[in-house]
């Protein structure tokens, strides 16, 4: 039986007395649920509720954002069937700050909280849309405000999330097929703020696995609340756009780094410039030590809109392999930075690709057990939210430790110091107990009561 409780010693303590409580069980500390209340205590999951709306038509006196945290710490723990939700939180501690709890007198605390069925039909109730844009809301209109995040840097990417090729169930799913081979699956477009030392994914959009990148991000990038004057947006060659980029400058004033692909006169041109006139650099990167670097001016007639007269000015990069005897160029429309400033603003972007295989080989973002286009959406954003939590939990004084660190390696690495702690159920309420306080109450309880006890005292 599914039961609803409420943090409330006192109730706890009469219940023993009684001799009444329903179960008991021991929580242990991990990182997971170190990070999720470190979010807790700092108001981030409350946030949850501003973000997305609350559709449930019952058990409407438990908070919307419990239930969310459950399936975004399951996540979060690779757990990624709604089935895993309710067994996502086991520390008391952690419990204990959310100040509710929904448990099973049949299971364990080890096995779980809540039945998947509650998940399941609060997930039903929502469209992949609402889901996406709930995770933009939370992310651009709640978290960075109340953490004073601010990137004057973004980066904006594709990647496609695959599924199994002959399984046509998977809703709004298609086919593509190229030099790569034949893949059906979707793709998630993000853009990416640069703060500190990591990225924060403060954008998305979803859509099916054919089609192209920039028409899947241009109305993303066009209107996005991340952008301000002076802003800076670096993107690949899946983005070339003389129309997006003199937008971005023009009407936002946002400047656009991005290679040239081979076959563009702009390209011919900035090769050949830089050869003519022979003014090599070493590459700012001591780690590519046989490239040379030559700055190119005045691109930008190189490479015409179908409206010429809004064009904006282009200068370029130009990076010389020597070993693969190859040439790259790499503009911006910021005319005021040197050739080593441009690439070492582009050189941001790799970072991105590390970010995005973290996401697809830790996380499992691409491990979605329904077909339904509205679960897959939920299992996306609770793994985005999931990342979100981990990267702004590096920047604490708690996580700065896991700077630098994938999950998995972090979760090895942690060490617990907080005490075990019990959980004693009774009724609508539950209390935590210390180890000598649990003693204490152990010996001066009933045969009854004691009985239930016993498994816990065997673990304390």
């Amino acid at each position: 039986m599914v039961k609803i409780s409420r943090k409330d010693k006192e109730k706890a303590l009469e219940a023993i007395r009684k001799g009444t409580i329903d179960a008991a069980d021991i929580g242990l500390p991990n990182l997971i649920d170190a990070m999720i209340l470190k979010m807790k205590q700092e108001g981030i999951l409350g946030l949850l509720e501003m973000a997305f709306s609350d559709k449930r038509s019952e058990n409407l006196n438990i908070p919307f954002h419990l239930i969310f945290t459950l399936a975004i710490a399951a996540k979060m723990k690779i757990k990624t069937s709604l089935t895993d939700v309710p067994f996502a939180i086991t520390d008391a501690q952690t419990l204990s700050e959310i100040g509710w709890n929904i448990w099973d007198n049949e299971r364990s605390l080890e096995e779980g909280l809540m039945t998947e069925g509650t998940i399941r039909n609060l997930v039903g109730k929502y469209g992949a849309e609402e889901m996406i844009q709930g995770y933009n809301r939370y992310v651009q209109e709640y978290i960075f405000p109340k953490m004073g995040i601010e990137p004057d840097i973004h980066i904006l990417d594709c990647t496609e999330l695959e599924v199994k090729l002959g399984n046509s169930n998977y809703e709004n799913s298609e086919v593509i097929k190229d030099e790569e081979g034949s893949r059906r699956g979707y793709k998630l477009a993000s853009i990416r703020g640069i703060t500190g030392d990591t990225g924060i994914l403060e954008e998305i959009e979803f859509g099916d696995i054919k089609v192209h990148d920039l028409e899947l991000s241009r109305e993303m990038v066009k209107k996005s609340k991340m952008f301000k004057p002076g802003d800076i947006l670096i993107n690949d060659r899946g983005f070339l756009s003389r129309e997006l980029m003199n937008y971005l400058k023009r009407e936002r004033g946002v400047d656009t780094y991005i290679p040239l692909r081979k076959n563009m006169e702009a390209y011919e041109q900035a090769v050949s410039v830089a050869k003519e006139r022979n003014q090599w650099q070493d590459h700012p990167n001591k780690e590519r030590k046989g490239q040379k670097i030559a700055f190119v001016e005045a691109l930008g007639s190189h490479w015409r809109s179908e409206t010429p007269e809004d064009d904006v000015g282009l200068n370029g990069c130009v990076v010389y392999d020597s070993k693969e005897d190859k040439y790259f160029v790499f503009i911006t429309t910021d005319e005021n930075k040197t050739a080593r400033q441009i690439l070492r603003t582009y050189e941001l972007r790799p970072e991105i690709e590390e970010d995005y295989r973290q996401i697809k080989d830790f996380w499992q973002i691409e491990d979605f057990k329904s077909t339904k286009y509205n679960f897959i959406a939920f299992h996306i954003i609770m793994v985005l939210i999931g990342y979100l939590f981990f990267q702004l939990y590096k920047g604490m004084e708690e996580g700065k430790k896991y700077q630098g660190k994938t999950l998995p390696v972090a979760v090895k690495k942690f060490t617990g110091d907080a005490p075990k702690i019990v959980v004693i159920y009774a009724g609508q309420y539950f209390g935590l107990f210390g180890f000598l306080e649990f003693i204490q109450l152990y010996a001066s309880c009933g045969i009854e009561v004691k009985r239930r006890l016993d498994p816990i005292l065997g673990k304390v």
